[in-house]
């Protein structure tokens, strides 16, 4: 799943929730005429996408909703989804938090040339039984990789490299115009350390400071201590290849199905059913107000306010994404038989 290490937003020193207890949830149900923007949206995209999942769900109330927009949903997409659902606003005391990612790309081969020199791992079994297994300076400096047939690519820049690892997919442009799409294949077990953070103690930068971008140029301008910055984080992300996506469509998300640009969102699900559509109304610059699918999750994304908005493929989503960390609401649509029995008995 493309959002499974993406543990800690680099580029926005993010401090989130370390396991604690999960906060109470409360739940007010709101009206569509409370949902800013929402007759201007285009509700048959997000039906479309809303389909792309929705034949996963086994729940009765779900089922019958996605049989539904199968056929009269088309018809109207706007009155399906004000005639079954209600939006709920679901909140745990903590305050709204938008984020984006991203599918990198970077240039690679299948074999290892003077240029391409950094290799992407498939998980070896030792590492599957053990948990956890070697930290991240182990794996890179101790040989247990090497001749084991255990690569998928090389690729040229170890810290894109390591920045494909916090995304947990993405694609290998290789030489003769082919890519290849590689997913998250399983971890070494260790806890997530943010080197923005690390930055940041270190007196480098200031939290404001620091970015995805201002974390490379820093790297690649330092490279002995950038290697030994990169080694701070001992979590180690083993890829797979996956062959079964087209190329036209999104890397894969939690439910295993491809997520949709600027449509998707990856949430908390203790708090968010996935599959669930929410609208999203995110302030700051470039205010979105939008009907997205809750597709994807992340072990950052915390909380019944916290969601990170997937934006595509490439250096130019990257940008966007590396950019957004705003606040605003998010609202969840739910069945309305789901909704109703949410709010407690004396209401």
């Amino acid at each position: 799943m493309i959002a499974a290490l993406r543990s800690v937003l680099l580029a926005g020193v993010l401090m989130t929730s370390a396991g604690g207890a999960q906060a109470e949830a409360t739940h007010s149900i709101l009206t569509f005429a409370d949902l800013e923007g929402w007759a201007d949206d285009d509700h048959d995209s997000a039906l479309s996408v809303f389909l792309n999942t929705c034949r996963d769900f086994d729940d009765p109330d779900w089922t019958a909703l996605c049989n539904v927009a199968e056929t009269e949903g088309r018809e109207n997409p706007r009155a399906f989804f004000e005639l079954f659902f209600r939006p709920v606003l679901i909140e745990n005391g903590e305050k709204a938090l938008f984020t984006g990612y991203f599918e990198p790309e970077l240039d690679g081969s299948r074999f290892p040339t003077s240029r391409f020199r950094y290799p992407l791992y498939r998980m070896p079994p030792e590492a599957k039984a053990q948990n956890p297994w070697l930290t991240r300076r182990e794996i890179l400096t101790s040989g247990v990789m090497e001749n084991r047939g255990l690569e998928i690519a090389w690729v040229d820049d170890p810290v894109e490299l390591f920045f494909l690892q916090i995304q947990g997919s993405g694609r290998i442009r290789l030489p003769d115009g082919r890519s290849l799409r590689v997913g998250y294949g399983g971890t070494n077990g260790h806890p997530y350390r943010s080197i923005g953070v690390e930055l940041v103690r270190r007196g480098i930068y200031g939290a404001h400071q620091v970015s995805a971008q201002v974390i490379r140029n820093w790297v690649r301008r330092n490279p002995i201590e950038g290697v030994e910055l990169l080694f701070h984080n001992p979590s180690y992300v083993f890829f797979r290849e996956v062959r079964h996506v087209a190329a036209e469509h999104g890397p894969l998300g939690a439910m295993n199905r491809s997520v949709t640009p600027h449509r998707s969102v990856a949430v908390d699900p203790a708090y968010t059913p996935l599959g669930a559509p929410v609208w999203v109304e995110k302030d700051g610059a470039d205010p979105i107000r939008r009907l997205m699918i809750a597709q994807d999750t992340g072990s950052a994304i915390k909380g019944a306010q916290r969601a990170d908005i997937f934006f595509g493929t490439g250096d130019e989503a990257g940008l966007a994404a590396g950019r957004l960390r705003d606040p605003g609401r998010m609202v969840v649509l739910l069945p309305i038989q789901r909704a109703y029995a949410l709010l407690p008995e004396e209401y």
